[in-house]
């Protein structure tokens, strides 16, 4: 059994050797080639190879499976930076920024195609792969299209926020688990368990992110913290305050959204404390996490196997930065 920190490396190796882009034409392929070489920390392509991993030996499905992945995480990476008009990704420029708005639709475009073609070369079970994979491709891009609607509304619940970010992250990391379990050739519960484990912990890691934008440490962010509430962004935090907050201190957040001063960070976080935002997002993060921990458990195979996954799910969900 090999942990996360094992099978990085490992991908990264085989994944930069085995990009099938082709060379012509280089204002297509170099693009693509600048975006995949930025790293990143390839988490939902190990979660793939670990989930497998879980069941037997890591197979080729399970790397193909991982590559497809890879490739179609970053295809939503591109544009999602084109959409949020964002000029850097890993403290580098994005493609639209280095090159242009062509090559930022197109790279995004023909990655997405590869990824496909790395997905079609799965042998075990790829019928049930397709399924999963084209549900969740479609999943990721209305939670997109929700996270852009909800910048515009003023009214948004949370209830729409929960099913926006289960959309945005946590399907695709419950795909890539879903899927490394099914080219193992485990079926029905187990695949089904894994799916569910990956949303769970896809809605508590993103919760856990809201709390450490606005109460991290920013030595330990490496980051000024507050970055949520200088941009308006309607996290948890945000949408817990409003619906918790009396008259008076539902003014105060609303004034407070007019506002640039350089106390407005502060004051949004003392606003968090006396609504109890802050407290009820940290039990939210509790209680998806136990979701997530239970549906690992009841995955049918030795707790042996289970370790790995048990490991990573626990530094991501009481991580502090």
């Amino acid at each position: 059994m090999h942990s996360f920190t094992d099978l990085v490396p490992a991908f990264e190796e085989r994944f930069m050797a085995s990009v099938p882009f082709s060379q012509f034409p280089p204002t297509l392929y170099d693009p693509c080639r600048y975006f995949l070489k930025l790293g990143g920390k390839r988490l939902r392509p190990v979660l793939c190879l670990m989930a497998n991993e879980m069941f037997d030996k890591i197979n080729e499905d399970a790397w193909h499976g991982a590559f497809g992945i890879e490739l179609f995480h970053n295809f939503t990476l591109i544009h999602d930076d084109i959409m949020d008009k964002a000029p850097l990704r890993r403290g580098q420029p994005t493609i639209h920024t280095k090159y242009d708005m062509t090559a930022g639709i197109l790279c995004g475009d023909v990655m997405n195609i590869y990824a496909y073609d790395e997905i079609a070369k799965i042998k075990t079970a790829l019928p049930l792969v397709l399924r999963v994979f084209n549900k969740t491709a479609i999943e990721v891009c209305e939670g997109q299209q929700l996270d852009m609607d909800f910048e515009r509304r003023d009214n948004v619940h949370l209830g729409e926020y929960l099913h926006m970010i289960a959309l945005k992250t946590s399907v695709l990391l419950a795909c890539s688990l879903k899927i490394g379990a099914l080219v193992s050739g485990a079926m029905g519960d187990n695949a089904n368990k894994l799916y569910a484990f990956g949303v769970n912990m896809g809605i508590a890691f993103q919760l856990q992110d809201d709390y450490l934008d606005a109460f991290g440490k920013t030595e330990l962010l490496g980051k000024q913290n507050g970055g949520d509430i200088i941009s308006n962004k309607k996290t948890y935090l945000h949408l817990k305050a409003l619906e918790l907050a009396n008259a008076a201190q539902k003014k105060e957040i609303e004034a407070l959204l007019q506002h640039n001063g350089d106390d407005k960070v502060q004051a949004m976080l003392s606003l968090y404390s006396a609504t109890g935002a802050d407290s009820h997002c940290r039990q939210a993060v509790a209680h998806y996490s136990t979701l997530a921990f239970d549906c690992l458990e009841d995955v049918a195979v030795p707790g042996k196997r289970k370790e790995p996954l048990m490991e990573l799910a626990n530094y991501l969900l009481l991580r502090d930065r």
